[in-house]
């Protein structure tokens, strides 16, 4: 059995996935609310594998891996408890995370295999080249956008689709949280 692949992914109204240099990103922080931080824990509540690019486990041993595991919020704390496996050829392990791996080689050759042989699903957060790959390599299964209140046309980098190929969407679920960011489930098909 192939395991579900869902790439999950935060942005702000006019599609940045990333902060400016200056690390003032109004995306998601300050925007979060409890019925979204309610669904984030139910969603990687289950028993699932998290795969991660290099440069999105670095951005997340940066931000996380100081904090003490006591002072992390509910939402943090699981996600780095969560086995990970990190697709890199320039990372080696052991990684500084609870329950790591790194896998070297193609992404694609490498997520592939973890789908045929992973018996949870998998899930990766942010990691935008590597998940365009995938997309392109028909890899991904869903695509689960979190739309938050925001336009950060100056200071937004990262655009999530540059330079990705075509895609048609079907659309599965949507939600609205807390009154202002939305969330959206699409099931992705190469645009032929």
């Amino acid at each position: 059995m192939t395991a579900t692949y869902t790439w999950d992914v935060f942005t702000t109204l006019d599609g940045y996935g990333s902060y400016g240099p200056d690390g003032d990103w109004g995306g998601y922080w300050g925007k979060e609310g409890p019925e979204f931080l309610g669904n984030r824990l139910a969603v990687l509540g289950g028993e699932q594998r998290m795969v991660l690019g290099a440069t999105t486990f670095r951005q997340f041993t940066e931000l996380l891996g100081p904090i003490p595991e006591a002072e992390l919020d509910p939402v943090n704390s699981r996600m780095r408890s969560m086995p990970t496996t990190v697709v890199s050829n320039t990372l080696e392990g052991p990684l500084d995370w609870p329950d790591a791996t790194v896998l070297s080689g193609d992404a694609v050759d490498v997520v592939a295999r973890l789908k045929e042989e992973s018996e949870t699903p998998l899930r990766s957060h942010g990691s935008l080249s590597l998940n365009r790959a995938l997309m392109a390599a028909g890899l991904v299964d869903r695509v689960q956008v979190t739309i938050f209140p925001v336009v950060s046309g100056r200071t937004g980098t990262d655009p999530l689709f540059e330079g990705a190929a075509d895609f048609d969407l079907e659309l599965l679920e949507s939600r609205t949280f807390d009154g202002r960011s939305q969330e959206l489930v699409y099931r992705p098909a190469l645009h032929v």
